[in-house]
């Protein structure tokens, strides 16, 4: 039981880890908290159920429940979500920048950015849950663990995608300049780094990673029009848990959240989950009151 506990939350961390690496990087490079990061994994959701209709769902890699055409519509969807992020700030959050806006401002503006995207999705696809596949999907018995084939693809892709965010910031040039700019944007630009150019990149990276995010939870649950929103408040518990400054923190605080779900599931039940999520906020906070990885002010 214990077992099966850990790997329920392993794989609920799943889904919470991209959208908080998302959020975390718009927090240090923006200095304010986007509420629109989980409709951003709403968004990226649909996009790809939009390019699968197009495609088709026939056929199946490795006995999973999906083809290559659910493959090629996440590509999509990573590059059309950025699309739609990169509008975003054109439109809204580079003219508050540009007037210099207070944080409440920018954070107002995000939460008005979520509401409209939200609705627009209700909009135009309904408040119906959606499904990549309608394939019915036995669990694996792996030693008295059950766990399904597209939940393992969840942890899988998931890990995959930290370990090369990893390898990104600290190789790449560009990787390097986002590091530079979230310590102290004013001396990044003196060093000739382009500031602009890679707060366009964040939000680029950011709601790529929502888009996974949220076809991963469509491939293991369902999509809906406010999966995003359910996903937004241990999101943020997993940022502070982790440390409001640090992405690796934000990962570390997404594997917490989603292990202190698991055990919620187990012995209480799915309803208290935020409630112990919020739980384990608190008591981090007491302790340490920047998060496990944060920086001391």
């Amino acid at each position: 039981m214990m077992v099966q506990m850990l790997l329920d939350g392993v794989v609920a961390a799943s889904f919470i880890t991209l959208g908080v690496i998302g959020l975390s990087m718009v927090y240090n490079m923006l200095n304010f908290p986007t509420f629109a990061q989980g409709d951003h994994i709403s968004t990226g959701a649909y996009i790809a159920l939009g390019l699968v209709a197009l495609m088709g769902t026939a056929g199946s890699v490795a006995g999973l429940s999906f083809g290559w055409p659910l493959i090629l519509a996440l590509v999509g969807a990573v590059v059309l979500n950025g699309v739609v992020a990169l509008a975003l700030d054109k439109a809204i959050f580079a003219q508050l920048r540009r007037r210099n806006a207070s944080r409440i401002s920018l954070i107002m503006a995000s939460f008005g950015v979520a509401l409209m995207l939200r609705h627009l999705i209700v909009l135009f696809a309904g408040n119906e849950p959606q499904y990549y596949s309608f394939a019915i999907q036995p669990a694996l018995d792996l030693g008295g663990v059950r766990i399904t084939r597209n939940e393992l693809v969840s942890v899988f892709v998931t890990a995959g995608m930290v370990i090369g965010l990893h390898a990104f910031l600290s190789r790449t040039w560009l990787g390097k300049s986002m590091r530079a700019v979230s310590e102290n944007p004013a001396l990044a630009r003196v060093n000739g780094i382009d500031v602009n150019r890679v707060i366009l990149w964040t939000w680029v990276i950011g709601a790529g990673l929502a888009a996974v995010a949220g076809v991963l939870i469509g491939l293991v649950v369902q999509i809906h029009p406010f999966m995003g929103f359910e996903l937004l408040l241990p999101m943020f518990a997993a940022l502070i848990v982790g440390g409001m400054t640090s992405i690796y923190g934000a990962v570390l605080g997404a594997l917490v959240i989603g292990l202190a779900e698991g055990i919620t599931v187990q012995y209480l039940a799915p309803e208290y989950r935020q409630a112990v999520a919020f739980i384990v906020v608190i008591v981090v906070l007491v302790v340490r009151p920047n998060g496990i990885l944060g920086e001391k002010a």
